[in-house]
């Protein structure tokens, strides 16, 4: 299924974004955020799915065409939150729902939780809460990230020879996906270099967290909702191999749907895309 889709830039304070433009201009307004090394071509099946809404799917800072940070900052889940804030002050939307995959979705509850009054409503796929950390834990951590980090300037990224090497590396990548969804996502992630083509995304995404919330901490942002949210299980994503996941969805605020398909449900094929719109479509409509 395909939809006139419009590229647009973004010229924060900070850093200029890339995204994706679906929908009527007076349609609902939403953010559609990606996934972890993903970029706005994550929602290319599920966004002309979505009539009626308005989408702006970004490309992270460090992913797709968005710009890198600058040399010395990171990418940290806040650093994310309040990049989307301030798209949403750009295009002037006081009041805008959130439509996010894996990191993108967890991204989308913290800012949720923390901004209740600029939120209308959450559509999350697939993701929830960010990876923990108890406070034990913390001086390690730390230490093995500064240790990364002094590293960081001897790596270099995979180059491969041909664009189909690498559609078949990021099939077999973290939440491995279908080749049309490496496909997809090749078309916008990958750049031409010296010797084939590489990926666009900044070598920093790989670093590990120097710091990690804790599971209150975690937790305390997906008890704050206070908009109207739908969570999509995929049966064989990721959410579904973290212990006690299933118990903590009991407490929380937000309706769950469960469907066949993995990480990328929404992504993968035509079927599962359609899939998430039947889910996600009366739960916009709603009042």
């Amino acid at each position: 299924m395909s939809a006139h889709v419009e590229e647009i830039r973004l010229n924060l304070p900070h850093i200029e974004l890339a995204a994706h433009l679906y929908g009527p201009e007076d349609g609902q307004p939403v953010i559609a955020l990606h996934g972890w090394l993903d970029n706005a071509a994550s929602f290319a099946r599920l966004a002309p799915r979505l009539p009626g809404l308005r989408i702006v799917a970004l490309d992270f800072a460090g992913h797709g065409h968005s710009a890198h940070r600058a040399p010395g900052a990171g990418y940290l889940l806040w650093d994310y939150a309040l990049d989307v804030l301030l798209v949403a002050e750009q295009l002037g939307w006081d009041r805008f729902a959130l439509l996010g995959h894996s990191m993108g979705a967890i991204v989308s509850v913290m800012l949720a939780g923390a901004m209740p009054d600029r939120v209308s409503r959450l559509a999350l796929i697939d993701g929830l809460m960010p990876y923990t950390g108890e406070a034990d834990q913390a001086p390690t951590k730390l230490g093995e990230a500064l240790l990364a980090q002094l590293a960081l300037a001897a790596k270099r990224k995979p180059v491969y020879a041909a664009i189909d090497r690498a559609v078949e590396a990021r099939m077999k990548g973290v939440g491995a996906v279908s080749r049309e969804a490496a496909e997809l996502l090749a078309q916008r992630g990958l750049m031409p270099v010296a010797g084939g083509y590489t990926w666009r995304t900044d070598s920093r995404l790989t670093l590990p967290s120097p710091l990690r919330l804790t599971r209150a901490h975690a937790l305390a942002f997906a008890r704050s909702l206070k908009c109207p949210a739908l969570l999509v299980l995929a049966e064989h994503g990721l959410l579904q191999t973290e212990p006690k996941f299933v118990e903590l969805l009991d407490g929380l605020p937000l309706d769950v749907r469960r469907l066949p398909g993995k990480h990328h449900l929404h992504l993968d094929d035509e079927a599962g895309a359609q899939a998430v719109a039947d889910c996600f479509n009366p739960f916009f409509a709603a009042p």
